[in-house]
């Protein structure tokens, strides 16, 4: 594998694992959002050594659709969470 794909791919895998932790504020109001936080540690530590890892283009691919499943997922529940206090101020 070349490097300049090596680099691709780790940009890849790097974005949804950041995509994903983007949303534990959000999760943290869901009624079990609580049960998928705990996972946020291991794709925390994954995220730190990233880089130790290589990857296939069908690997990156796997983890890409299974972010954009995660996420599709996630729609309803978070269109449905009840929001923070003060989170809802509009500008006037």
């Amino acid at each position: 594998m070349s490097d300049s794909s090596s680099v691709n791919h780790l940009v890849r895998i790097t974005n949804c694992l950041q995509t994903i932790l983007d949303l534990e504020s959000q999760l943290e109001q869901l009624e079990n959002g609580h049960s998928l936080l705990d996972e946020f540690a291991v794709l925390k530590s994954f995220l730190e050594r990233i880089d130790e890892v290589e990857l296939s283009e069908s690997d990156v691919e796997r983890i890409e659709t299974a972010t954009s499943n995660f996420l599709k997922e996630l729609q309803g529940p978070l269109s449905r969470r009840k929001p923070r206090m003060g989170a809802e101020r509009r500008l006037q």
